[in-house]
């Protein structure tokens, strides 16, 4: 790692505060830029400010803040804003602080925020609750800059009491408050930006992007492995340049070492939107936003920036943050670190019987899964009946797909059925299952779905897949969320229950990313909970048998 005091730069400037790229040098002491001197050089590299991903859970990312910046740094991120809600509903508040800890263990900006809704919703079983006092707490230290995505929209509409607590802590500590409301539109998604919601990352069409640009919100761009709106929107970088920001959200283990901010930079370049206002959506725009201590490549600033090639491959050569180098030539040059595991896993084993649905109707509710996209379908449909049951139906893509709290033990699944997986054979399972993430698994038949479950249970968390006697996982010791292996390990064992997944069938782009959306109630239209099917459009549970 470089942890030189002092030292120069030269190169092609890329000024984002006043929009002009000059020939200079940058002298850089004490981890700040103290002077930029505008002076003709030979070098042909531009140095411009370092990437912020404005709203990201890095827990998806299946690795701790610590290795998840080691990465995103290769690819010139310097800071990401980071919503902890994933561990705070599974280990509170303790898991919060887990998390700025971890983070600190690197030379890397993470930005965390105070998690709005944990649990998301009253219809699942959550490992913790985080209280408007205690959002009122975390709002006030330092290490937390930003009230968490609102995901309880109608909540904010009803103003719930407990919801505008929050907001208003939010206000009373001068932090901005971040948005998650899916197709909302009209007067309602006036009032719940009135309400005090700044942002938001949900919208899937321009139409709806420019109703909230009007409201008053700011709009982020998402580019993430299950959710992808980046082509739907990327012209309100051109036409609303001071209202949008770039995001990944949710980033899997081998995408993020393919590329993080920078893809959707270049990718927005060969739209042919201009460079400054590309630059803007992923450096200033955050940074002002949310208040950030990330530099702008201004003198006094700290010295935050990134050098590339060139302005149309964008190839990042190296990374500063607070003038340490911290990657190089597409390599990190921080240590990895060894990392504590907490945890909260009580499951216990299950068995075939579990999985057994009772035909009580000839007419079921099923969950249509949509590739790249984090909203679901509703589909009615008729179930295969055997021996009286309804079992999966593999000819026309009719699965079972079931919940499992894992924080008491002896817990019985709660079983639904869902099409556009297209597993032929075998059963993927997870314990990264937003928001509460409890055990969630998809699966051809009911032993193989057993059999991926108990993998999970006897690691205490993880990934799996099984097909027969093949049982395969990857274990998530820290929340059941996160590994403590190197980022490169995860991504290859990823990679590998990926090949598996699509060699039994799967056709989604991302299976594990998508199965673990299923249980995410508060985004329609139907998902799954430990306690059953849930109508995200009415925000109420359903049933699984429906009379026509």
């Amino acid at each position: 790692m470089n942890l030189q005091k002092q030292f120069t730069l030269s190169g092609q400037i890329i000024d984002v505060v006043r929009q002009r790229v000059f020939s200079g040098y940058i002298e850089v002491e004490n981890g700040h830029i103290r002077r930029i001197r505008e002076k003709s050089v030979t070098d042909n590299r531009y140095i411009l400010p370092g990437f912020i991903d404005a709203h990201v859970h890095i827990e998806s990312s299946m690795l701790p803040p610590s290795e998840f910046g080691r990465i995103a740094a290769i690819h010139g991120t310097i800071g990401c804003v980071s919503d902890p809600h994933e561990i705070a509903n599974v280990l509170g508040v303790p898991g919060i602080q887990y998390m700025i800890e971890d983070g600190k263990r690197i030379p890397f900006k993470f930005y965390f925020g105070a998690p709005s809704c944990v649990p998301a919703t009253s219809f699942e079983t959550s490992g913790a609750v985080v209280t408007p006092a205690d959002v009122e707490r975390l709002l006030r230290q330092k290490d937390i800059r930003f009230l968490s995505e609102m995901m309880n929209y109608p909540g904010v509409l009803l103003r719930d009491e407990q919801v505008m607590r929050k907001i208003e802590a939010a206000r009373r500590n001068k932090k901005p408050v971040d948005g998650h409301a899916p197709g909302l539109r009209g007067s309602e998604a006036e009032d719940y930006c009135h309400a005090g919601i700044s942002t938001d990352h949900e919208c899937e069409s321009m139409e709806e992007a420019i109703e909230k640009i009007r409201a008053g919100m700011s709009i982020l761009i998402r580019e993430g492995s299950a959710a992808r709106n980046f082509d739907a929107l990327v012209r309100l970088i051109a036409d609303y340049p001071a209202q949008v920001m770039l995001c990944s959200d949710d980033k899997h283990p081998d995408d993020l070492l393919k590329g993080h901010i920078n893809d959707m930079v270049v990718r927005a370049l060969e739209a042919g939107i201009d460079v400054f206002k590309v630059l803007r959506a992923c450096t200033y725009n955050p940074v002002k936003h949310y208040d950030l201590d990330a530099g702008l490549l201004q003198a006094g600033d700290p010295a935050d920036f990134i050098v590339v090639n060139n302005l149309a491959e964008f190839k990042v050569l190296e990374t500063y943050i607070n003038g340490i180098k911290v990657a190089e030539g597409g390599r990190s040059v921080c240590h990895a670190m060894n990392t504590e595991t907490p945890n909260n896993f009580k499951a216990t084993e299950v068995n075939k019987s579990h999985f057994s649905v009772p035909a009580t109707g000839r007419h079921i509710r099923i969950i249509q899964a949509i590739d790249g996209q984090i909203t679901t379908d509703c589909f009615i449909g008729h179930p295969l009946i055997v021996d009286g049951c309804a079992v999966s139906d593999t000819e026309n893509d009719v699965l079972k797909i079931a919940v499992i709290n894992r924080y008491k033990a002896r817990s019985r699944p709660t079983v639904g059925f869902i099409r556009g997986f297209g597993l032929k054979r075998g059963a993927l399972a997870s314990t990264v299952s937003h928001d509460s993430h409890n055990i969630i698994v998809v699966g051809a038949d009911d032993d193989d779905m057993c059999e991926a479950v108990n993998a999970i249970v006897a690691n205490k968390g993880g990934i799996a897949a099984a097909h027969g006697k093949e049982v395969f996982i990857l274990p998530l010791p820290i929340a059941g969320l996160m590994s403590t292996l190197d980022a490169h390990t995860v991504a290859r064992r990823y990679e590998l229950m990926d090949r598996l997944a699509h060699g039994w069938g799967v056709e989604l782009k991302a299976p594990f990313m998508t199965l673990s959306f299923m249980g995410l109630l508060v985004i329609p239209k139907l998902k799954i909970s430990d306690k059953g099917l849930f109508d995200s459009k009415l925000f109420e549970p359903t049933t699984l048998f429906v009379e026509i």
